[in-house]
């Protein structure tokens, strides 16, 4: 409840009017296979950096596999953005690749959307940056959802996928977001664990139900984890066929359960924006493969329709099966 009234704090009417204008244009597309938008989004994901601390096995940023352009998002792309976009922005991810606390002006990104926009605004972390001084920060910033990721109750499985990482220290990073928001009377960060499930943490369901209590987190998500190395998908694809979007074909080989159809509501109601302003369809472009153009460059209202854009959202509304980055979507299966 308290997260839904959150959100609807920052409703105006005129971002209500553009939601219904998006979602009924999102409808005539998918029966006519027409790829233009006549709305802007309502939902947006910008990078403050596409730098991280761990290596998480199946990360490209972790591998060190992103080949894109790695730093931190200048303040004055991210401004452009988000003064075009909120009048219209409903909710703002301040996250896509790299850990969000690695930028310096983190606290500067947050304030401008949620306090000066009133953009509710959300960010995902692994943790390991909120000391007593950056919690304090965070609370005081105006940030309205702290998604934190713990994938392991202890430290042996939990840095069997975040390499590099200390337990111990993101426990205290979410005591120390509990306590500023006490201390300082916030109700915001709505503190969210998020617990990725892998063959080798689901045994460990019940005691982070049990750690996410005592910590005092608003909500615990228990999500299935996105897999790219199929090789080594046997150790980590969970034998609870819930916790998992895989399946095995009939060769024994994993594949995604959910069925690809010629249409996607997140190419309309939402975008993402790297750290160097590339504007691009969703989050499963991580290396940026599909820019429709560069926010520094141009106005959002453009590269929405450009040619690129409609190229793209024509092929996926005709057959989407030869997009590569779609064949490991799982929209419309959860």
């Amino acid at each position: 409840m308290q997260l839904a009234f959150n959100i609807l704090k920052k409703i105006t009417i005129r971002k209500l009017f553009n939601a219904l204008k998006l979602y009924l244009n999102f409808i005539v597309s998918s029966i006519f296979k027409s790829s233009r938008i006549y709305a802007k989004p309502i939902s947006i994901s910008i990078e403050p950096t596409s730098n991280c601390n761990l290596h998480c096995p199946e990360c490209p940023t972790g591998t060190g596999e992103l080949t894109r352009l790695k730093g931190n998002i200048n303040f004055n792309i991210y401004k452009k953005a988000i003064d075009e976009l909120s009048p219209y922005l409903i909710n703002l991810i301040l996250y896509f690749q790299g850990e969000p606390f690695l930028n310096p002006d983190i606290f500067k990104l947050i304030e401008y959307s949620a306090k000066k926009k009133n953009i509710f605004t959300a960010t995902s972390t692994n943790g390991h940056f909120l000391n007593s001084e950056n919690a304090k920060k965070t609370v005081k910033s105006g940030l309205d959802k702290l998604i934190v990721s713990i994938d392991g109750t202890t430290q042996d499985i939990y840095q069997k996928y975040r390499k590099s990482g200390n337990l111990e220290t993101v426990i205290q990073s979410v005591k120390n977001i509990v306590f500023w928001k006490k201390e300082l009377k916030s109700k915001t960060p709505f503190v969210v664990i998020q617990f990725l499930v892998f063959k080798f943490n689901e045994h460990q369901i019940p005691e982070i139900r049990k750690l996410s209590k005592k910590l005092k987190a608003n909500k615990l998500e228990i999500k299935t984890a996105q897999i790219y190395n199929f090789k080594d998908a046997t150790d980590l694809i969970p034998q609870n066929k819930k916790y998992t979007r895989y399946k095995k074909d009939e060769t024994g080989k994993y594949k995604i359960k959910s069925k690809l159809k010629n249409k996607c509501k997140r190419l309309w109601e939402s975008a993402v924006i790297t750290n160097t302003g590339d504007v691009l369809p969703c989050c499963f472009d991580k290396d940026a493969k599909y820019s429709f153009g560069n926010i520094s460059k141009n106005s959002f209202q453009k590269i929405q329709n450009n040619n690129k854009a409609l190229k793209f959202r024509q092929q996926l509304l005709s057959d989407r099966k030869k997009i590569d980055i779609c064949k490991n979507c799982t929209e419309g299966l959860f």
